[in-house]
């Protein structure tokens, strides 16, 4: 009981992506130092039995990696857009009204 509590203060900011049968999670933590970190979370929800479950794979990123992280992503998506498909729109995926409208999911529960 005592762990969830200090989970509960750890996290500083998050922010949620809905991608289909997806859900990206983004969370900023600090650590007990006040140090920060970037939690990524994938969630897919998956029929089992008589109901649903979540699958989650989630990575840890630490503040000395964030510019590598960020470039490489940059670049693996340009990589894609420019190189591999340069005539697709992909500006069709751009509707975040269609994302903020969706109903929240209350089922979902993190560490």
């Amino acid at each position: 009981m005592e762990e969830n509590k200090e989970t509960e203060k750890a996290e500083i900011y998050s922010q949620r992506v809905r991608a289909g049968k997806r859900t990206y999670f983004f969370d900023v933590k600090s650590t007990r130092s006040n140090d920060y970190y970037l939690t990524i979370t994938e969630s897919k929800r998956r029929l089992k039995d008589d109901g649903y479950v979540y699958e989650k794979h989630k990575i840890f990123l630490y503040k000395e990696d964030f510019e590598k992280f960020l470039e490489a992503l940059k670049d693996s998506v340009d990589h894609v857009k420019t190189e591999l498909m340069p005539e697709y729109d992909f500006s069709q995926y751009n509707n975040k009204e269609e994302d903020e409208g969706a109903e929240l999911d209350t089922d979902l529960s993190w560490d």
